[in-house]
């Protein structure tokens, strides 16, 4: 069974925007579906946008901290997009940590992170 987060492959980057609130089975479905993905094709890196969550419970900010810390030990570069100004106030409250997860303002500042990121290890 997939699931109903879209996850794309756009220039050797895997894409993912989470358009709706999950509930709880259907972030490990998710969460397994996309470890599937990256795990059997490779890519240069992971970028998950978040702007269209008014909400982000515990539970699913403890599964993409998962997700972010999975894709470092497959040496697969991860950003967060898209954390509102509320959200973030709200995991700030609830005592979560994101230090060491790179974020950015959207999708497309992520993914300019992503190739920056690329060309730099490269040299």
């Amino acid at each position: 069974m997939s699931s109903r987060v879209p996850i794309l492959k756009v220039d050797d980057y895997w894409v993912v925007a989470i358009e709706e609130t999950l509930h709880d089975q259907s972030v490990i479905q998710f969460k397994e579906e996309l470890l599937h993905n990256i795990t059997g094709v490779a890519g240069k890196g992971l970028v998950i946008d978040i702007s269209a969550l008014e909400v982000v419970d515990s539970f699913v900010t403890r599964v993409l901290i998962e997700i972010s810390r999975l894709a470092e030990l497959l040496g697969l570069p991860f950003v967060l997009t898209g954390i509102k100004p509320a959200v973030a106030i709200t995991l700030t409250e609830m005592g979560l940590d994101l230090r060491g997860m790179a974020t950015a303002l959207n999708l497309q500042k992520g993914l300019d992170k992503l190739k920056n990121l690329a060309r730099m290890e490269q040299r």
